[in-house]
């Protein structure tokens, strides 16, 4: 593909449909994920998210049109191998990845079934624990950790395999806010300083609206795209899609309903509170 340096993940055309379905799960989808790109996918059950995203990881085939994962198709079975290899999955349930009875040999689980040498298994252990900050957890039982330690070892069996990209699919559904937290702000730290293009998908409109760039499923089609900013300042589109925005973006909204002069597009408690500053400055 002429634009590997620029993309990891290039959609085409892309349709699914599960067997004896009326519709097309996915529907003529065509979209990228950018080198170093942090992106949501976003949508209300059955939207076609998910399914996106095992596509992604060569998880299905295309019905129709196609995948290309860092240049290589996601419709040649001699590249599944591959292909995983550059777009490594985490789960919703820590518990369904989660294979080994100690946590670093979860992690070097996968690194075993390549045939990399024990020398260097040991060294992409110790770093992939290290970048998930559970580097002291290593000789524990994986059914002692939280949600959020779970799920960030799963992140490292990931990691491991230096993917350049990691797809989270709703993989902090079943977690509590403080192991949501862990998760989100381990995968923008691998994001930000080892430069690993992050696909999420949630619907956790709080998460999404960290992403660098939000695409918005509805029956199987992209409905929306663009900056979070972009995509939940259109607050009536997206409650007709069935979505909510982040609380203080819906909160400007009500403000600006009843004529207070804020900013449509904030996104953050933050910024909130130095708009409501900015007001109070001026009256």
């Amino acid at each position: 593909m002429t634009s590997l340096d620029e993309n990891r993940i290039i959609a085409s055309d892309l349709c699914y449909a599960y067997p004896e379905a009326e519709k097309r799960a996915v529907d003529r989808v065509s979209m990228r994920v950018k080198k170093g790109e942090f992106l949501a996918i976003l949508g209300h059950n059955g939207s076609g998210k998910s399914t996106l995203a095992k596509l992604f990881n060569a998880l299905y085939v295309p019905s129709a049109g196609s995948v290309w994962v860092c240049g290589l198709d996601t419709r040649d079975d001699d590249l599944v191998f591959d292909i995983r290899q550059h777009a490594g999955m985490v789960f919703q349930n820590p518990d369904n990845q989660i294979v080994a009875t100690v946590v670093e040999e979860d992690v070097a689980f996968g690194l075993e079934n390549n045939g990399v040498p024990a020398p260097e298994i040991r060294v992409r252990i110790d770093d992939a624990l290290r970048a998930v900050n559970m580097e002291q957890y290593a000789k524990k039982a994986p059914h002692m950790l939280s949600g959020g330690q779970k799920q960030r070892v799963a992140i490292a069996g990931v990691l491991a395999m230096k993917p350049d990209v990691i797809i989270l699919d709703e993989s902090t559904a079943m977690l509590d806010p403080s192991g949501r937290r862990e998760v989100m702000n381990t995968v923008h730290r691998l994001n930000r300083e080892e430069g690993i293009s992050v696909v999420i998908i949630t619907h956790y409109m709080a998460e999404a609206a960290t992403a660098d760039y939000v695409i918005v499923m509805d029956e199987g089609k992209i409905a929306m795209s663009g900056t979070p900013r972009e995509v939940f300042t259109k607050v009536e589109k997206m409650r007709a899609l069935g979505l909510d925005v982040p609380e203080m973006t819906d909160l400007a909204h009500m403000l600006r309903g009843d004529g207070v002069a804020v900013r449509a597009d904030i996104l953050t408690v933050d910024e909130m509170v130095e708009e409501v500053c900015r007001l109070s400055s001026n009256t």
